[in-house]
């Protein structure tokens, strides 16, 4: 892995633009939460609005390593808001989530940024949909890569009108879209290939309305080559891949005592975007 500081010059540059400290706080407590009407219409907005509750009520996370990156890991409603997706991010980038300065695969290193609600309750006013999201560094990283993926929280009932019925997983599902057709399919081909259809239920965004990812203005597809893998996971797969997904500091703990799902679902991913790399 390449050495990596706490913050990058790009990170702590673009944070100077819009006037903000640079922070590495760690999420705690908050449940999944899918928001349609949010309450701030960008994350600008809510910077300014909510300036000095950042460290306490909200936090931002980033890194780029040194050489070229093509890839982009990207968690725009992690910590408290879509529980689960601060640590999987951190995992496909190759990071641990307990200490993320230190690896947790060998290979490649790729650079992530995440916002993340930080409340021990009601983290869902903090949801700033994905095709409003402005913060420079995530702008910056996405904009200066090809490929980017993120990680989001959906719930079961969303996915009452896609062609696979998950209940025969337990409602253990993800939804696969983006703009990226080429990236989603072996992201999808990657999940399949580790897990059971009674362990995951995979989907392709296409079938599932409005979890598709394909909006251009989404975060995730503004990449050079204008194309994103967005990945939706429901509360049941999120809480698989922890031993206990109550909160921030037990799925730190735990990511490894969930019979290996968390490292095999990092995996997965981490291989269908190294092959779709070269």
């Amino acid at each position: 892995m390449a050495s990596i500081g706490r913050r990058s010059i790009l990170t702590a540059a673009a944070a100077a633009v819009v006037g903000v400290p640079l922070l590495t706080t760690v999420a705690s407590r908050g449940n999944a939460s899918g928001v349609a009407d949010d309450r701030y219409g960008s994350n600008t907005e809510l910077y300014r609005k909510l300036a000095d509750r950042e460290g306490s009520d909200w936090a931002r996370r980033s890194r780029q390593p040194s050489g070229s990156v093509r890839t982009t890991l990207l968690a725009p409603h992690g910590g408290g808001i879509e529980a689960g997706t601060s640590e999987l991010c951190l995992g496909i980038a190759g990071c641990r989530p307990e200490l993320p300065s230190r690896p947790l695969f060998s290979g490649a290193a790729y650079g992530y940024w995440m916002f993340e609600g930080l409340r021990s309750s009601g983290n869902s006013v903090l949801h700033v949909t994905s095709a409003h999201c402005d913060d420079p560094v995530a702008l910056s990283l996405v904009r200066n890569g090809d490929f980017a993926v993120s990680l989001h929280g959906c719930r079961a009932d969303q996915l009452t009108d896609a062609p696979v019925d998950p209940a025969g997983s337990k409602n253990r599902a993800v939804v696969v879209g983006g703009r990226d057709a080429q990236l989603r399919s072996a992201v999808k081909q990657a999940i399949r290939g580790s897990f059971t259809s009674a362990q995951i239920t995979v989907l392709d965004g296409e079938d599932v309305p409005g979890l598709d990812g394909g909006d251009p203005a989404n975060i995730v597809n503004r990449t050079a080559t204008g194309r994103g893998v967005q990945l939706e996971m429901t509360a049941e797969l999120r809480d698989a891949m922890f031993g206990d997904a109550s909160s921030a500091a037990k799925r730190r703990e735990t990511y490894d005592a969930s019979g290996a799902w968390f490292r095999e679902f990092c995996t997965a991913v981490r291989s269908a975007i190294g092959g779709h790399e070269n």
